[in-house]
């Protein structure tokens, strides 16, 4: 039997390291970016040093060819970053073979339109949304390239699909779950970013582990407030796609949206600390499009409403502490 053909789009960290999970699962991968040396690196000497540095990759093709790495992929993962995802898919469109099943890893809501990734990928692919999985879980990107035991969750409306994924990752370090509840997973993707980010400017500004625990818990009801509010399964947010994801990157100082909010707690501004993390947080740009998100639908999340006021509204980390310790008391729910 011929190994399951795959594809992944992105070369960054966290599409390499998938791309790595599934050659060790069994698949023929071939993974496609824009950096040539990139791409020579990874296909000839089996590395990938500006982004996964000391990691030894198993054998898989590397090209920056898009059509030539599509072709004849039963399976596509998207790992690009999710504001520029529906422009570089929308040029992939004609690649795509017509049975494919495609696999999201991004994190995000797109700003302008405030869609999920998996709506955003099947309008740029023009694809029913019963073949576009997503992929969420507590994968820090760096510890599974080290081959660290880890799960995760595999959603799709299709479950037949949802195996499939399933099984192009499913390996001795690498336990996926599948999921029907693609909105849950999703919301619990994008949002656990800007949590991070509000845990690591408390810490950056020298806040302790209460701090610390209060936002991440907090933080948990804010994401089943907007899952539910779109219709999510309740039981999402208390798994892994939820509070597993949420307390590793919150946690974390692998975690840029993590990193990140620490160095905006320590005094720098947004553009020096995105130059300081050198790589994409998520949480930044979609910080303000969950919010959009959260409005349209009525549902309250004020810690997000505070990490878009010290990003793009001039408020300090202390006044957005004050900010969120005297809201009116009620009793502690996961719906108010």
């Amino acid at each position: 039997m011929s190994a399951l053909q795959a594809a992944v789009l992105g070369s960054g960290s966290w599409g390499t390291t998938f791309a790595m999970v599934m050659a060790d699962a069994g698949c023929d991968v071939t993974l496609w970016g824009r950096d040539e040396a990139v791409a020579r690196e990874v296909a000839d000497e089996r590395r990938n040093a500006k982004y996964l540095p000391g990691v030894e990759l198993p054998a898989m093709r590397a090209t920056t060819d898009a059509a030539a790495a599509l072709s004849g992929a039963r399976v596509v993962v998207v790992a690009i970053p999710s504001q520029v995802a529906r422009r570089t898919l929308e040029g992939l469109r004609e690649h795509v073979e017509p049975d494919a099943v495609v696999v999201s890893l991004m994190k995000g809501i797109e700003l302008s339109t405030d869609k999920r990734m998996s709506q955003v990928i099947a309008e740029a692919l023009d694809i029913s949304l019963d073949r576009v999985v997503v992929v969420s879980g507590p994968n820090l990107a760096k510890e599974i390239a080290t081959r660290q035991p880890t799960a995760t969750v595999v959603a799709c409306p299709d479950e037949a699909n949802a195996r499939l994924a399933a099984e192009a990752c499913s390996n001795s370090y690498f336990r996926p779950y599948t999921n029907s509840d693609v909105v849950g997973v999703e919301l619990c993707g994008a949002v656990k970013n800007i949590i991070a980010l509000a845990v690591g400017m408390g810490q950056g500004r020298g806040f302790g582990w209460n701090t610390s625990g209060t936002v991440i818990t907090r933080g948990l009801v804010e994401i089943t407030r907007l899952g539910r509010a779109l219709g999510a399964q309740p039981e999402t947010f208390a798994g892994l796609a939820g509070m597993g994801d949420l307390v590793a990157t919150c946690a974390s100082p692998l975690s840029r949206n993590h990193t990140l909010g620490k160095y905006i707690g320590q005094g720098m501004t947004l553009d020096d600390a995105l130059v300081a993390t050198g790589t994409t947080a998520e949480g930044v740009k979609s910080s303000r499009s969950v919010l959009e998100l959260a409005q349209k639908h009525g549902v309250d999340m004020p810690i997000t409403a505070g990490v878009v006021a010290v990003l793009y509204e001039g408020m300090s980390v202390d006044d957005m502490a004050r900010a969120l310790l005297s809201r009116p008391q009620k009793a502690e729910s996961a719906a108010d």
